[in-house]
């Protein structure tokens, strides 16, 4: 046999071992991949599980500007805590300044006109009052009486005239101050500041941001805004215990205190940072509260949070709808 009829038996039989191995390896089952960390577990036996999202208790305040312009100065920063009417920040404020001290021109000027029209009517009072009770018509003719009194019934509505002015003068001087105040904004409750999203510099626009130029809230004890499907709603007991765990380590939970229901069903929001983004399930919202130092958590973050609730009966379980697959019956 030559080494070339060697070569071809020998290459059979390697290529046979190679395809014998590959299907043992295939069969060998793979071993699943485990979770980076385990999913929180209910300390109930019955309960009601619902996703929560962490808020400020006096809920997350956006803050914006009603008059928009060139931002002059920033007040504050990330984790101040304010007092209620502290500034925040001020815009560009040069323009109405100038209005500002035409205006209180405007208002001396008002007022020098009521001083000469109280001054001209004292001297048309006085010219009537050395005619209006002449009783011999040769000293003066009953013309010179009429325009005297005239003079005096002209003078007096000019003061009326120039005393209206003044208001006026005063409330446009009141409404260009009252603009210059509105260039401060100011925070309007004690709070703590969340977010800064402007810087001196940058232009303020007013109206419905997507991104507020500052965020405040009250953190000294935080809420946490728990989603209840609808189809568990009725099963929602105030009274209950609850408690919340925080995704990625659920040893970290804490007992929840109710604060209170909002009975409004509402489209279930979904929890990307979305203002508009629906799913087609209807929820319950409960509001919770845990002390800030129960747990390293921060506003915005979502936990796992399970509420107690009373036995169901089986007939009664039988006729409720189907749980979702949050909940437990």
């Amino acid at each position: 046999m030559t080494f070339k009829n060697k070569i071809l038996p020998a290459g059979a039989v390697l290529g046979l071992i190679i395809a014998l191995l590959v299907v043992v390896q295939s069969q060998k089952e793979t071993p699943p991949a485990q979770p980076v960390a385990q999913p929180a577990q209910a300390p109930f036996m019955s309960y009601i599980g619902g996703a929560g999202i962490i808020e400020a208790r006096t809920q997350n305040i956006s803050i914006g500007t009603s008059l928009p312009g060139i931002v002059k100065t920033v007040f504050v920063n990330v984790g101040d805590r304010v007092k209620a009417g502290a500034p925040l920040f001020q815009i560009d404020d040069r323009e109405l300044r100038a209005e500002l001290l035409v205006k209180q021109a405007n208002q001396v000027k008002a007022r020098a006109a009521v001083a000469e029209a109280r001054a001209s009517l004292k001297d048309y009072q006085a010219q009537y009052e050395l005619v209006r009770h002449a009783t011999d018509r040769r000293a003066v003719s009953v013309d010179d009486v009429q325009k005297r009194r005239y003079a005096e019934e002209l003078a007096r509505a000019k003061l009326a005239s120039a005393e209206a002015a003044v208001t006026a003068a005063e409330a446009d001087l009141k409404a260009t101050r009252t603009s210059l105040e509105r260039l401060t904004v100011r925070a309007f409750v004690d709070c703590e500041v969340m977010q800064v999203n402007l810087r001196p510099g940058e232009y303020a626009p007013t109206g419905v941001l997507d991104t507020p130029l500052m965020r405040l809230g009250d953190l000294d004890r935080l809420h946490i805004r728990v989603d209840i499907d609808e189809n568990d709603a009725w099963r929602f007991k105030p009274e209950t215990r609850a408690v919340a765990s925080l995704r990625g380590n659920r040893d970290l939970k804490t007992d929840l205190t109710f604060v209170r229901v909002e009975p409004y069903v509402t489209p279930k929001t979904s929890l990307t940072g979305s203002s508009t983004e629906r799913v087609d399930t209807r929820v319950l919202q409960v509001i919770y509260s845990f002390d800030r130092s129960a747990l390293p958590a921060y506003v915005g973050q979502q936990m796992d949070v399970f509420i107690e609730t009373p036995e169901v009966p089986v007939s009664v379980a039988a006729e409720a709808p189907a749980a979702a697959p949050g909940g437990k019956k």
